[in-house]
């Protein structure tokens, strides 16, 4: 039985469970709380409060490993299991990344040769986890994922309560990708797996003045005010997305990997989830 341990089983990550669940694979997920572990397993997935428990076992078990953990001083996984990962040495080994690695570039293309230069702590903190984790020497796929947006995680709240603001920098823009896109990326490199890096991101960089608008436009309402980003309230995290401007490609995923698309731009993914009830 295929049997994918995923370590930080969390948004991106559940999306994945609900396609290999179904094509009859074993799920073994790690959460932080025992409430989170309920969750999990209401929905067909074998869940361990980690850190915490041992997973010494599970690592025994996984033919395949997911990690979506983010580094903070290094990586924790590899911290906490690193030469037990590297004993069980399982046949697929996944990393979800940032396109935060690359830096600013000034809203010019970007792709998976264009040299690393991280201008956040966060990118920087992902760059070595990346080679950390290929330093171990295992069927590493790397996935660069850009910003993630999804049912739960759209635009379309803000817009409804009017706590929308559409922040104005010029010439800023952002890639995306819908997370049951991320789910078809993953699933692509599972069934055919190719080591390497991969960035995960629709067809269609767009400023986020761009999103609130067509959001606002969907729902039939006033489009949100535009603030200046010098005038803008935001915290460390969000200022920090800003601080870079670039334009992600994505084409590695559809020549290596085989992948098309759900949602190739924000317009179709942000349709399906208002038609879902978003």
């Amino acid at each position: 039985m295929n049997t994918l341990l995923s370590i930080g089983h969390g948004y991106s990550a559940q999306a994945l469970a609900r396609r290999l669940l179904p094509l009859g694979w074993h799920i073994i997920g790690t959460t932080r709380s025992a409430e989170g572990a309920a969750q999990l397993r209401a929905t067909g997935v074998e869940a361990l409060v980690w850190p915490g428990a041992d997973l010494s076992p599970a690592l025994a078990r996984a033919t395949h490993l997911l990690t979506s953990v983010a580094p903070a001083e290094g990586d924790p996984v590899l911290q906490a299991l690193g030469p037990q990962i590297t004993a069980a040495r399982p046949a697929w080994v996944g990393y979800l990344s940032t396109t935060a690695v690359y830096g600013h570039h000034n809203g010019d293309w970007v792709d998976e040769t264009t040299p690393l230069a991280p201008t956040t702590a966060r990118g920087a903190a992902r760059v070595q986890a990346e080679a950390d984790w290929a330093a171990l020497g295992l069927p590493l796929h790397i996935f660069r994922l850009a910003g993630i947006y999804g049912p739960g995680r759209g635009p379309f709240e803000k817009v409804r309560d009017g706590s929308a603001r559409r922040i104005h920098k010029a010439g800023q823009v952002f890639s995306r990708i819908h997370v049951d896109d991320i789910a078809n990326v993953l699933l692509a490199a599972l069934l055919r797996p190719h080591p390497g890096i991969y960035n995960v991101c629709d067809d269609d960089p767009a400023s986020p003045e761009d999103i609130l608008g067509l959001a606002a436009e969907m729902l039939g309402l006033p489009p949100p005010p535009i603030v200046p980003y010098e005038q803008a309230e935001m915290t460390p995290m969000a200022r920090s997305f800003y601080a870079e401007n670039k334009r992600v490609r994505n084409d590695r995923i559809k020549s290596v990997l085989g992948v098309r698309l759900d949602y190739p731009t924000y317009r179709e993914g942000l349709a399906a989830i208002l038609a879902a009830g978003g």
